[in-house]
């Protein structure tokens, strides 16, 4: 296979359904690994360069939330979670945990290599002319390192986080709508949850004094950055 193919790791311990996304994601010429269990994963991992994670939740031994969590510790490498249930509890805890999305099993094989496509497409990062220092307040962001300061302090950011907060840095007091936010990174899939636990994860490591909020959320429309 061409070297430049990205590789995608799918994690499932239902042989079937392995070699099912195998079939698809091949013929759209990515390199696929695959593991039937967590441990099995982690070692692929360890030893290989992925661009993607297809990530299974239930599985035998170490199941696919604590996988993440693992990973995470880590990596900011793309996850896309695949589960059997469509709970909304199930969907929140794994973009909690750093999940860059979450599709039910449902969803044809076509769909899942969209999906894959378009995380792919959002993390990536393009050459360009524009690198440039964004910088309010407390908050600094080098466009050309993709590092973020606050306090002058590295902060880590998955890539999904990383092109959030670098959006409501260059639009400061822009209001933009959960559809806005959902169009132009999620492909339009998914709904306000989706918006909301990312925002909050952001939050979380960008606001570290309740008193100073600065990506303010404007209740049933979406959200803005002050700039303060």
């Amino acid at each position: 296979m061409n070297k430049e193919e990205p590789t995608v790791l799918v994690v499932d311990d239902d042989q079937s359904i392995v070699e099912l996304l195998r079939d698809f994601l091949e013929n759209d010429h990515f390199r696929v690994v695959t593991a039937n269990d967590a441990l099995e994963a982690w070692n692929i991992l360890q030893q290989n360069t992925v661009h993607c994670i297809i990530l299974d939740i239930m599985m035998p031994g170490q199941n696919g939330f604590d996988l993440c969590r693992r990973i995470r510790a880590e990596s900011s490498i793309p996850i896309l979670f695949l589960s059997a249930r469509s709970e909304d509890v199930d969907k929140i805890r794994g973009l909690t945990l750093g999940g860059d999305d979450y599709i039910v099993k449902t969803a044809s094989p076509g769909e899942i290599v969209a999906r894959v496509k378009a995380v792919l497409r959002r993390t990536g990062t393009p050459p360009s002319n524009k690198n440039r220092v964004l910088e309010y307040g407390r908050i600094k962001l080098d466009t050309s390192t993709r590092e973020v300061f606050v306090d002058q302090a590295n902060v880590s950011l998955t890539p999904k986080e990383y092109e959030l907060l670098r959006l409501f840095l260059e639009h400061p007091k822009q209001v933009f709508t959960y559809d806005q936010l959902l169009e132009k990174f999620w492909e339009g899939i998914g709904d306000k949850h989706t918006v909301r636990v990312h925002l909050s994860r952001l939050r979380e490591k960008i606001e570290l004094d309740s008193d100073q909020q600065q990506l303010m959320n404007i209740w049933g429309v979406g959200y803005r950055f002050e700039g303060v």
